[in-house]
């Protein structure tokens, strides 16, 4: 009655003015117009009868014309008759009254706000959320026109009231639902897209439109931005939401709602579990309101209560995960006992905390806690903060292999060498050796606790050692193969144990015991001289780094040893790589490449004995011919045994050191003929001088050096040779074109230059 009453109050001010108007021509009186509510307005409106009706039947007549400031998007007469359509009723009688008023009430805003005072964003409407009352959200958005909700536009703005402002809307806003928002607001138009991707096995629309009232309605929603979806799929690796498999989209998504409940920003607190669909996430609100996964993740809520009629929404600034499988570093920061390694990976140089973040993979031998504190006493540091980060990076990659290795790859394998991301001898990985025969134990110290932690990024074996930068003693001491040799370097002089262990680098050609087993012969290891076993050794030791690449490379040729022959002179070691890696043509590489930090180990199938000048004869196959003519040529005299000799006082007068002057296959090649055996045994006897080792450097520079050889005709060398001839030779026939195109080929009982021409004596 009161709202008939206002409208009769106005249609009767309106019929006086009209009357005053017309009774007053001869007076031409000025025609005041009276300002008018927004009421009073829509009466006024023909276009807005329907929701004059609509308030009438809400009892709203009465607030819209009171005294207080509004803001009224009011719909036409279409747009009531289309919302009536839309929701199946005949009229506005049919109508819930209750439902009717709080459709009408989202039309209104408290405050006078001009269209050209609206931004985008949300503002808040009259209508209550029916859970809390807390009023309802309205998006606004100021692209293009005007729109609401996403549905309705403005088409007629700023028809001022006495009491406020109305904007005509071309569409009824019905009571939105948190869908309804969501799809309203492009800031959510990839969780649009998330929510309704065609495989989900859940219909989040139908279940997010529940009216409220209906389980499970309320909802609370945390909605991520779109920024915060494009950072998501940075942070997965990925380029689309079709590159996340279902199981985990919806997981994702169950973890953005709570059923049930609408939870205002207000209710939360520090600490606060929050139950969603997909399990708990925690929420903390001081600094500012955020959520933590279970991954540790923390996403800022920057827009709050956001709120629909069937539940509420909070925006936030990074999607929520769920629990994610662990990558190396994030399975280290939760396992307990390898603390210490999470540590030294903070702390060391690399930034190995990204790295083993990454893609890998990886596999990593994680040291525990007891086996850093042993570390660490073993080393004197009194702390991981004590260790030089340059060092504590080495030693951490020196427990990461590329690749996934499962403890069933190595047990397959029984025993062998790995790479490590550790940086060795010649800037080549470092090696790690293996062996399962009793559990899986690496570089002979460090065992596995617990293996095939498989993560996302490899796989993680924890052990019980840190495994240290090995140098080649260490890797001869951790390979059972090597037994025979670690005796050998304890037993043999010069404190080989200790030389192998410093700086270096080094090369060593490791014999295994197979190979000592038949050098020796039987003759126990104790035996052996310690002095000719220290240089038999130092006979597999090469200064500096020495790849089989290197000599692949090379594909021939000789290099030096560390152990010493006559002169003091370090012996030479030949090396063939026309059939695997052969040395002195006896010991073939079995293993190559094995990586220390201070060398490089090749396993070899044969102890490399002191050589002789004929060991260097026989290796060479450029000597092929001159062995031929030292053995089946000259059956006669037993070269191979005399050249061999290594001792004096022999009563043939042929006495060690030999120094030979070795012709080349094309040397005889230029022969014309090979002489008969007597002839070409006094030839061959005229290329040795004996009881000498005359080396290059003994020879007189600028002059001649005069030797006589064991056939009795004097040889003589001048230096500088000719041409391309380090030195010349004048054989005993008087020949001065012979040259001298390598020397120094250093064997135990005396040393070989090579020649280019055969040396003839004077008969």
């Amino acid at each position: 009655m009161k709202a008939l009453t206002a409208l009769k109050k106005a249609l009767l001010f309106t019929m006086i003015s009209v009357i005053s108007f017309s009774c007053s021509d001869d007076d031409d009186p000025i025609v005041v117009q009276q300002p008018e509510t927004i009421a009073e307005l829509a009466i006024a409106t023909a276009d807005l009868s329907n929701l004059v009706a609509a308030l009438q039947r809400a009892d709203l007549v009465s607030t819209l014309n009171g005294s207080g400031q509004f803001t009224v998007f009011a719909p036409t007469n279409a747009a009531f008759s289309k919302f009536l359509t839309d929701n199946g009723f005949a009229s506005l009688d049919d109508v819930p009254t209750d439902v009717l008023k709080q459709v009408l009430l989202n039309h209104v805003i408290s405050g006078e706000v001009k269209s050209g005072d609206l931004t985008t964003g949300y503002g808040t409407t009259l209508a209550t959320e029916a859970s809390t009352d807390n009023n309802l959200s309205i998006y606004i958005n100021t692209n293009s026109g005007v729109k609401l909700n996403g549905i309705s536009d403005v088409v007629t703005a700023d028809i001022d009231a006495t009491n406020g402002v109305i904007h005509i809307v071309d569409h009824v806003i019905g009571l939105p639902s948190v869908v309804d928002l969501a799809l309203a607001d492009d800031t959510f138009s990839i969780l649009v897209s998330a929510l309704t991707r065609s495989d989900l096995t859940f219909d989040y629309v139908t279940t997010l439109s529940t009216p409220n009232g209906t389980a499970p309605a309320p909802f609370t929603v945390f909605a991520p931005t779109n920024d915060a979806f494009v950072n998501l799929l940075s942070e997965l690796g990925v380029s689309s939401l079709d590159d996340i498999d279902e199981p985990t989209l919806k997981a994702t998504l169950d973890l953005h709602a709570i059923a049930g409940v609408n939870v205002l920003a207000s209710a939360l607190t520090d600490n606060m579990t929050v139950s969603t669909l997909g399990g708990d996430i925690t929420a903390n609100v001081t600094g500012g309101a955020t959520l933590t996964d279970s991954n540790g993740r923390v996403s800022n809520i920057v827009v709050t209560d956001v709120q629909a009629d069937n539940g509420v929404i909070h925006v936030i600034d990074k999607v929520v995960l769920p629990k994610q499988p662990d990558n190396i570093v994030s399975k280290a920061l939760n396992t307990p006992e390898l603390s210490s390694l999470v540590t030294a990976l903070q702390a060391a140089d690399g930034d190995l905390v990204n790295i083993l973040s990454g893609a890998g993979p990886f596999t990593v031998l994680a040291p525990t806690n007891d086996a850093f504190a042993a570390f660490l006493a073993d080393n004197n540091f009194a702390s991981l903060a004590d260790v030089p980060t340059d060092v504590l990076s080495q030693v951490l990659l020196n427990h990461v292999i590329d690749g996934k290795v499962m403890s069933t790859d190595l047990i397959t394998a029984g025993s062998g060498y790995a790479s490590t991301n550790a940086t060795g001898a010649g800037d080549n990985n470092m090696s790690v050796f293996y062996n399962t025969s009793s559990g899986v134990q690496f570089n002979g110290i460090s065992t596995v606790s617990t293996a095939d932690v498989e993560v996302t990024n490899g796989v993680i074996h924890i052990v019980d050692k840190v495994i240290g930068l090995p140098t080649v003693v260490d890797h001869a001491l951790a390979n059972p193969s090597f037994s025979n040799l670690v005796a050998a370097l304890g037993a043999a002089d010069g404190d080989l144990v200790t030389v192998l262990s410093g700086a270096g680098p080094f090369t060593v050609l490791a014999p295994d015991d197979a190979a000592f087993t038949t050098f020796l012969d039987g003759t126990p290891l104790a035996n052996v001289p310690t002095d000719a076993l220290s240089n038999i050794l130092l006979n597999h030791v090469l200064s500096g780094v020495t790849m089989s690449t290197d000599l692949t490379t090379a594909v021939a040729g000789y290099t030096n040893t560390n152990a010493i022959g006559p002169g003091m002179s370090n012996l030479s070691l030949y090396y063939n790589t026309d059939n695997g890696v052969v040395f002195n043509g006896i010991s073939t590489v079995a293993k190559a490449d094995v990586v220390a930090s201070n060398g490089i180990i090749h396993a070899v199938d044969a102890v490399i004995d002191i050589p002789t000048v004929v060991t260097f004869a026989t290796a060479d196959p450029n000597f092929s011919t001159l062995v031929s003519a030292l053995t089946t040529l000259t059956p006669a005299t037993d070269f191979p045994a005399v050249l061999s000799r290594t001792e004096g006082m022999n009563g043939d007068g042929f006495n060690p050191n030999f120094t030979v002057f070795a012709p080349t296959n094309a040397a005889f090649d230029a022969l014309a003929s090979i002489p008969e055996e007597a002839i070409l045994t006094q030839v061959l006897l005229h290329h040795v001088i004996g009881d000498n080792n005359v080396r290059s450097a003994d020879l007189t520079a600028d002059g001649d050096t005069v030797a006589a050889s064991l056939q009795g005709d004097n040889i003589t060398v001048t230096l500088p040779g000719s041409g391309n001839n380090i030195a010349d030779i004048t054989d005993g026939a008087g020949n001065s074109d012979v040259g001298i195109i390598a020397v120094d080929v250093q064997a135990g009982n005396g040393v070989i230059h090579v020649v280019n021409k055969v040396l003839l004596p004077s008969n």
